[in-house]
């Protein structure tokens, strides 16, 4: 992660450190120390230099709440004393902070602090779509902030601003030599390109190089990937800091039409497949660290979906922290124990067999005088499930790890999963990732070393809760179902768009009523990591009591 330090061009007398760090909402007194150790790292190095930090780097991103906390602003205004005393008289630092200048809400700024005092600039744009909810939180600012240093001027920018045409052109008016941006980017599946495309943009219409500091991270549900970068006026990528883990950069600064930069020497682009997965790999790795966890448990059932669940924790935690148990029942086949103990053993992970039978027959027993006459049905099924998600509890509990759990995007969805049972749990590792997508990411990870079983990706997936079952028997193939899904949820295509798509009426009903009917399901289910547009929770926000259903094309709402 170390800086890659630079012998300076002629004619160019300053450096700008792109920081891209991990930090942690709330910790405001762990994310201040961080500030320093980076600033405090070029003490000795004469040469003015401006380190650039996220946006809220003092708070972390989201803080959500805790702004509205008393306390809040008396602890926000002892931490910038605490950089301003601490950080060497001619290093620049630009770090994110909530403002409170009176009563009311705070602006989300960002603070030039050097020896000469601190110049706030206020975010102008708040975004308040998808995960971000900043009009709850803070209030907008009207001043396109711009500072002279060492015959520069440099333009400041918080994330958000960025994209808004109004607010980028004030800026391209004030003709900066440089604009510097702080940013909280979440990611997703295809944002990187957004983003990268947007900067390319600003770049030339500002005229100036655009330098551009994300997190690095995963926060709850979020999860960020850094790809901080600095852009040439011409629009191409001068510095591209590496995704998914911490970076310090510097390059060097000047005026003029930025040939001083050097070209870019990071080759950043990932697969899909290996953006995706890296990014539930960071996301686990931080849910269970940041929240103290000594490690993880999961039920192996066999099946590809804790397959690729196992292999993220065991990457993401390392496999003396990672506890995979199978419990089988009397329709849990062989091939499952076979698959089940090699991926574990491939793995390296600590494995244990607990048989379920004598529990669900002592329930049923019990059941018994109050089932009598009732034909078999999901019933049993779910409670094969939920003497599971018992057992995996008592583990979580004895042994301060938390419970992954292993359904994905698909099976959320459409509610073929059980509450408190294979829903029960601390993190849904693939809650937003589709059935599809699971496969891919399994070979993938084969790709890199073989630990799942290849006839665990080939067999048809079954949750082996009956003789012989399959998930074909109660859905759609996942092919066609992750299709219309994804229309359905993440770009809120009609009933009419989608039959225009060639799929099946009574399936495309079908799917659309499953979805809707299930979100007291969901709205239940552990946090998981977001990696998609629109991702189940703080994306997609539905009543549970809902009268509310898709109307097709020439049905009017007055007409019953």
């Amino acid at each position: 992660m170390g800086d890659n330090r630079r012998t300076l061009a002629p004619g160019v007398k300053a450096l700008l450190t792109l920081a891209q760090i991990n930090g942690l909402v709330g910790d405001i007194r762990g994310n201040v120390a961080r500030v320093i150790e980076v600033c405090e790292t070029y003490r000795t190095d004469p040469t003015p230099r401006i380190v650039l930090f996220p946006e809220l780097t003092l708070t972390g991103y989201p803080p959500e709440d805790l702004l509205l906390k008393p306390e809040m602003a008396v602890r926000v205004d002892r931490a910038l004393e605490n950089i301003v005393a601490s950080i060497p008289a001619h290093v620049v630092a630009v770090v994110g902070f909530p403002h409170y200048d009176g009563d009311g809400l705070p602006f989300n700024a960002a603070a030039w602090i050097s020896a000469d005092g601190i110049t706030v600039a206020h975010k102008q744009a708040l975004p308040n779509y998808s995960v971000f909810d900043e009009q709850r939180y803070f209030r907008s600012g009207d001043l396109t902030t711009v500072v002279d240093w060492q015959g520069m001027r440099i333009g400041l920018l918080v994330c958000e601003d960025l994209w808004r045409d109004p607010v980028a052109h004030a800026m391209e008016q004030q003709q900066p030599d440089w604009v510097l941006v702080l940013n909280a980017s979440p990611y997703h599946k295809g944002h990187p390109e957004r983003r990268r495309g947007l900067l390319e943009r600003r770049a030339r219409e500002f005229k100036a190089p655009v330098a551009y500091v994300n997190w690095i991270g995963g926060q709850d549900e979020l999860v960020f990937d850094g790809r901080s970068c600095v852009m040439r006026p011409d629009g191409e990528a001068a510095v591209v800091l590496p995704a998914w883990e911490e970076a310090i950069v510097s390059i060097p600064m000047s005026t003029g039409d930025g040939s001083s930069l050097p070209a870019a020497r990071v080759n950043n682009v990932l697969s899909d497949e290996e953006d995706l997965y890296r990014a539930l790999v960071v996301g686990v790795r931080d849910y269970v660290g940041k929240n103290g966890f000594d490690g993880a448990v999961l039920g192996l059932s066999g099946g590809i979906d804790s397959a690729l669940t196992l292999a993220i924790a065991s990457d993401a935690l390392g496999a003396e922290k990672v506890r995979a148990v199978m419990m089988p029942y009397h329709y849990t086949s062989t091939m499952s124990l076979e698959d089940a103990e090699a991926e574990a053993r491939l793995l390296g992970v600590q494995y244990d067999v607990i048989p379920i039978a004598p529990m669900v027959e002592a329930f049923m027993r019990s059941l018994e005088p109050v089932f009598a006459g009732m034909p078999r049905d999901t019933t049993e099924e779910n409670l094969q499930a939920r003497c599971r998600g018992v057992l995996l509890m008592a583990l979580s509990n004895k042994l301060k790890r938390i419970v992954l759990t292993t359904g994905n995007k698909s099976e959320m969805a459409v509610g073929y999963a059980t509450l408190y049972g294979d829903m029960a749990g601390g993190f849904g590792v693939l809650k937003d990732v589709f059935k599809t997508w699971v496969y891919r990411l399994a070979r993938y990870r084969n790709s890199l070393a073989p630990v799942i079983p290849e006839r665990v990706i080939e067999r048809p997936p079954s949750a082996e809760l009956a003789p012989d079952q399959k998930d074909e028997d109660s859905l759609p193939p996942y092919d066609q179902l992750d299709a219309i899904l994804e229309a359905y949820i993440e770009r809120d295509e009609s009933l009419d768009q989608l039959l225009e798509k060639g799929f099946d009426r009574v399936t495309i009903e079908r799917v659309m009523n499953l979805v809707d009917i299930n979100e007291h399901k969901r709205r239940q289910a552990p946090p998981g990591v977001r990696v998609t547009a629109r991702a189940f929770g703080r994306d997609r926000r539905y009543p549970i009591t809902s009268g509310y259903r898709y109307l097709p094309r020439g049905i009017r709402e007055d007409k019953p």
